[in-house]
């Protein structure tokens, strides 16, 4: 009897020792779900990048990320959806750097009009020593940006009454997004800074409530905007890359090898994201002529000018913030 018992104590402390020395089935096979965040509409490129990340995570992690995508602001406001993110919720946010320049907020300078004369310059600044400092400090906030690669477009501004030059919006109440770096940009290019919900701004332009909006172009016609204006000025005031964002909570939570998947086809997903942002513009812009909206080319020079007092109205960017870009970008070549 002493024997039989000796030998399953034997066995049961062996299988103890096994259970804690490897990995369970269930550690390995454990599932995280990813919720993917966005305000724009179904179709969009942001959609379609949404979509890729989707299929290219899946795959690559061999169904131990599953993702869900929420366009159209369905989780909440970009507001809303960011306190989720603060307080641990396993969720990614498309914003922008004029958005998270409510936390660090040099980051806004990412987005100022005419900062670059190139797309390609954004993503650059975005791999520099500059930039990793500007996501330090994001990070010690609880936020981390999962992948930069996302292109969101160049804006331009559609309007009611016809814009040819920066004098023309004087008095012109012009929609922007409600953060400070856009509001900031459209009182020292003239206009009357209205911000508003994107959902609000068809309705705001039928009733007169705003003369225009601004937005990549695929954007304004997704919106229905040139039902409601049938002017298009290519001021191209803003070159837009956007980051996907989330808390560092659920970040940290995610094993090394998935979050690493999650990152590289993030910026996989936004490599693939730049043709589709391209090719639409393009069939947009040749809708709108065939709808008969007035197309106009603008001395973009004059607007540059007029958006050079951008870091005047700016207090809360650092004072040599203008020569750090300047500097970053010379280096470049």
């Amino acid at each position: 009897m002493y024997k039989a018992l000796y030998s399953i104590s034997f066995i049961l402390l062996l299988t103890i020792i096994s259970a804690c020395s490897t990995p369970t089935s269930t550690d390995e096979e454990k599932v995280y779900t990813v919720n993917l965040a966005y305000g724009n509409q179904p179709g969009e490129p942001v959609d379609q990048v949404a979509h890729k990340w989707k299929e290219l995570a899946e795959e690559q992690s061999e169904g131990r990320l599953d993702f869900h995508l929420y366009p159209s602001s369905q989780l909440g406001s970009e507001a809303d959806v960011v306190e989720q993110a603060l307080f641990g919720s396993n969720v990614i946010i498309f914003t922008g750097y004029d958005f998270l320049m409510n936390f660090v907020p040099d980051m806004g300078v990412l987005t100022a009009p005419y900062i670059v004369d190139d797309v390609d310059d954004l993503f650059y600044l975005a791999e520099t020593d500059w930039f990793n400092e500007q996501r330090q400090e994001l990070k010690e906030i609880g936020f981390d940006v999962v992948t930069t690669n996302t292109l969101y477009g160049e804006r331009h501004l559609m309007t009611t009454r016809e814009v040819l030059t920066p004098d023309d919006l004087r008095g012109m109440k012009i929609r922007v997004p409600n953060n400070q770096m856009y509001i900031n940009t459209f009182s020292v290019l003239g206009a009357s800074p209205t911000p508003l919900p994107l959902g609000d701004m068809y309705a705001s332009l039928q009733q007169g409530v705003i003369d225009g909006a601004e937005n990549p172009i695929p954007v304004l016609e997704a919106s229905k905007t040139n039902e409601v204006a049938n002017y298009l000025a290519l001021t191209g005031h803003t070159k837009i890359m956007s980051p996907w964002v989330s808390g560092t909570e659920f970040l940290d939570e995610l094993p090394d090898d998935l979050l690493e998947i999650l990152r590289t086809t993030g910026d996989e997903a936004g490599e693939y994201g730049k043709a589709i942002v391209y090719e639409q513009e393009e069939e947009v812009l040749e809708l709108f002529e065939e709808q008969g909206i007035i197309i106009n080319e603008v001395d973009q020079e004059a607007f540059k000018e007029k958006a050079e007092r951008i870091f005047e109205v700016t207090p809360e960017w650092s004072p040599d913030l203008k020569e750090t870009i300047d500097e970053l970008l010379e280096d470049r070549g």
